[in-house]
């Protein structure tokens, strides 16, 4: 465990103690985090997509604020659920735009093109919202582990550690999950 990822699972400690500090201090270190996982996946993104990194990381910053009731158990835990945040944000964003009506022209898409910000427009992460909703009502833990990686951008190793596993077992179960979402989004 590094250093900042001990600081960070103390402050997540605290808070769920009760110790308002540490919200104040946790948050300026988990919104570095944050951005840096949006600017990851901001370099993948078109160009004319509307929804800002800054805008994303603000609204799931301000809504992780808001999560005092929330049992954090440590760092990863705390991601896991920004991971969550962050999917419902961008589905809730293509949904206000829906230039594209559901289902009209249907487009062919691969899995390993869908990125948090995809460079293809917003249907796409609603087609694999949809998906992965689809995927979690048979498999929940391989839903679980797209939207860890897709969403909320977490290594094999975070997300094995969010959902107590072993690595080779998300990897395992990381191919067996693009394998679906990729029958799924072609078809």
């Amino acid at each position: 465990m590094t250093e900042q990822t001990a600081e960070i699972t103390g402050y997540l400690q605290r808070w769920r103690n009760g110790d308002e500090s540490a919200l104040e201090d946790v948050l300026p270190l988990v919104y570095k985090e944050l951005r840096l996982i949006a600017k990851r996946y901001r370099a993948k993104e078109r160009s004319e997509h509307t929804f800002q990194t800054t805008e994303i990381i603000s609204e799931a910053y301000l809504r992780l604020a808001g999560q005092n009731a929330t049992d954090w158990q440590d760092r990863s835990h705390f991601f896991a659920v920004a991971s969550t945040m962050m999917r419902n944000l961008l589905v809730d964003h293509a949904r206000a735009k829906n230039y594209q009506k559901r289902g009209s022209g249907s487009e062919k898409l691969n899995i390993d093109d869908v990125a948090v910000y995809s460079k293809e427009p917003d249907s796409v992460v609603l087609k694999l919202d949809e998906a992965l909703t689809e995927l979690g009502k048979f498999d929940e833990r391989k839903s679980r582990i797209v939207e860890l990686r897709y969403f909320g951008g977490l290594t094999s190793q975070e997300v094995a550690d969010v959902l107590g596993v072993s690595e080779i077992t998300i990897k395992r179960e990381w191919l067996k999950a693009k394998a679906w979402l990729q029958n799924e989004l072609v078809a």
